[in-house]
């Protein structure tokens, strides 16, 4: 765990939010806030800009689960959930809406640092995952849109595909700009004027 760090526990149990605030401070520097209210989650979480979430269920049903999944943006940090029971499918519902850790009859003092070492693992890798392919799709979309412009090029002033590349990293140089906004002004004027 990293040396200091804020959770906020949603648990409306307060003798069970106690024991896991009890886990948590002797797990080392963390600064803890209870959330016993689950309406306005988001934004109660928000507030608090945690480092992690630990939300702890009895029984969920699909709709609570899924409801509590999105009000606690496991996209945006750690999520880890406790359930008490199996509960089928809802781990693979939970799993797939970006929950980092879904824990079944997990919530044990002794449990709770490994488990919250793991969830932020696993974000931080899942995030470097998103970012990855985020930056693959631009550089796909980017590649598309250039060799439209060569394209066009090559037929409106007859060069070779190598040539009309040529002539966009020149203008592109000329205007201190990127390549692929040169070939995509030269696309949309091209859309305008067909």
């Amino acid at each position: 765990m990293k040396q200091h760090l804020t959770v906020v526990v949603v648990e409306q149990n307060q003798e069970r939010a106690f024991a896991i605030v009890d886990a948590l401070k002797e797990s080392g520097d963390v600064e803890v806030f209870v959330i016993g209210n689950v309406s306005g989650l988001a934004r109660k979480i928000a507030t608090h800009g945690p480092d992690i979430v630990l939300i702890d269920i009895d029984n969920p049903s699909r709709d609570m689960l899924e409801e509590l999944t999105v009000a606690s943006g496991p996209l945006e940090r750690p999520v880890a959930m406790f359930v008490s029971g199996a509960a089928g499918g809802l781990a693979k519902a939970a799993v797939e809406a970006g929950v980092s850790a879904y824990v079944v009859d997990g919530l044990q003092a002794e449990r709770i640092k490994p488990v919250i070492d793991t969830a932020i693992a696993r974000f931080q890798v899942l995030r470097q995952m998103r970012t990855e392919l985020a930056e693959t799709r631009r550089a796909l979309e980017e590649r598309k849109v250039i060799d439209r412009a060569k394209g066009l090029l090559m037929k409106a002033k007859g060069v070779s595909e190598d040539e009309a590349y040529a002539l966009l990293r020149k203008t592109a140089m000329n205007q201190n700009r990127r390549v692929a906004d040169v070939a995509e002004a030269l696309v949309t004027a091209s859309g305008l004027l067909s």
